[in-house]
């Protein structure tokens, strides 16, 4: 619920599309250490979110959650675009503060597979209107602390000839990629997008720049090579940034699970140089807000998104509404969650 601790919306009229949180229920012990809750659905989510601003709808994000318990393991995360799919149909019901919950879902299938193709084609039968796309994760660092064996992938995913072979389907599917990694592995972007230019990429979590591990203490020393490595992927233009995420764990900020929780203008002046960064580099047409619920630590959503808000102060209007809504609603294909205008 919202507390006393959230800030007044300092714009609460501009329409907000969240472009990444996750739903879900029984955790798996990898979600639930990252995510620190036993269960997050539609109405926990709603209730956090409650607080004056003008959420009008979402894009839930693969939570590894509710797989089938039988069947061919390819499309055992079918389940979840199900999962998700239901959970979209009761926040188009008008009745969770009028949020469209899930409007866009992005779902799991592991490219690598033979039968990518197949599961694929699976999740568009079982959400043929909100099925926008999957995401793979594919985290890795030379620390082996960093990930603690949580999430780590292994190096180069993205490079694999089996990825590759699955990825391939997805623009003859109409789909988008969302892409995990750390902010080591940025050049594996740039590859993928290069390589895949009719493909749409959207990168999670600014390119997530990471200061726990060998990373700790060196988050200013590494940003220029972040922000060399930005400027490469965003001559790519398939590919699209989400700014927000930098409030999990990976970042070792003091004001992750801060009690009391951190206000806006310490969140955006922490925030300041990969977001400002970021805008310039992809512009507000390649660029969109998320809240990495409730993955993310930062405190009070409303904070968070007042943060965002200072953070874009300097925006033209109509690049403000790109960025918090019609840059999400363009490439999630979100085509009736925004007024006509």
């Amino acid at each position: 619920m919202t507390s006393s601790s959230t800030e007044q919306p300092i714009d609460p009229d501009i329409a907000i599309i969240d472009t990444h949180h996750h739903l879900y229920d029984r955790p798996n012990p990898m979600v639930k250490k990252v995510m620190r809750r036993e269960r997050f659905l539609i109405d926990d989510y709603t209730d956090f979110v409650a607080d004056g601003h003008n959420l009008v709808a979402t894009v839930v994000m693969e939570s590894q959650t509710m797989y089938r318990a039988e069947g061919p393991e390819e499309l055992r995360a079918v389940g979840q675009t199900e999962f998700f799919n239901g959970q979209a149909a009761m926040g188009a019901s008008g009745l969770y503060r009028g949020v469209r919950v899930a409007a866009g879902i992005v779902g799991s299938v592991d490219l690598r597979h033979p039968n990518a193709a197949a599961a694929l084609e699976a999740h568009l039968d079982a959400a043929p209107r909100r099925f926008k796309g999957v995401r793979q994760e594919a985290l890795w660092d030379e620390d082996p602390t960093i990930l603690a064996g949580v999430f780590d992938h292994g190096p180069g995913m993205y490079l694999e000839p089996d990825f590759r072979r699955g990825f391939t389907h997805l623009s003859r599917l109409g789909l988008n990629f969302d892409a995990f990694v750390l902010a080591p592995q940025l050049p594996d972007i740039v590859d993928l997008a290069k390589n895949f230019p009719s493909t749409p990429i959207v990168l999670n979590h600014l390119g997530h720049p990471v200061g726990i591990g060998r990373h700790a203490g060196r988050m200013e020393e590494e940003r220029p090579q972040w922000e060399a490595d930005m400027k490469a992927i965003a001559d790519c233009e398939n590919v699209t940034v989400k700014m927000g995420g930098l409030g999990s764990f990976l970042s070792g900020s003091a004001t992750f699970m801060a009690d009391p929780p951190a206000d806006s203008a310490t969140l955006a002046a922490e925030w300041r140089p990969y977001v400002e960064t970021a805008i310039e580099l992809f512009g507000a047409d390649r660029t969109m807000f998320e809240s990495n619920l409730p993955t993310d630590g930062s405190g009070a959503f409303g904070n968070v998104v007042n943060a965002y808000q200072r953070l874009t102060a300097q925006c033209s209007q109509a690049e403000r509404e790109a960025i918090f809504a019609g840059t999400a609603a363009r490439v999630y294909r979100l085509d009736d969650v925004l007024p006509h205008t």
